[in-house]
């Protein structure tokens, strides 16, 4: 054991005078369990506290592929590479897909 004092930056919850100095008939079990979370953060052994992190505001962005202009170019190169003659079906002949090599 440690002869260290520990010191910690979370304030201690307000203490009932009307209980004796020792320890709580009851103990607050969510109490504990915040605290022992929130010193495992400060050890290092957790990366944050989930219950210091506030839950997520914003609904998902649906995904729109007409909307992707990454999906639009490829959309773009296949259509003028079959307009050009350059995309040809992967068959059993033709077991490769095509290259850019010959564009440049």
């Amino acid at each position: 054991m440690s002869s260290e004092p520990f010191e910690s930056d979370i304030p201690t919850p307000p203490h009932d005078r009307r209980e004796h100095g020792g320890m709580p008939p009851r103990p607050d079990d969510e109490e504990l369990a915040r605290r022992t979370e929130r010193e495992r953060v400060e050890a290092g052994l957790q990366p944050y506290a989930e219950s210091d992190v506030p839950p997520a505001t914003d609904a998902p962005v649906p995904y729109d592929p007409d909307a992707d202009p990454v999906a639009q170019d490829i959309a773009g190169v296949t259509a003028r590479q079959e307009s050009e003659g350059d995309y040809r079906p992967i068959t059993g002949d033709n077991p490769f897909p095509p290259t850019s090599y010959l564009e440049q």
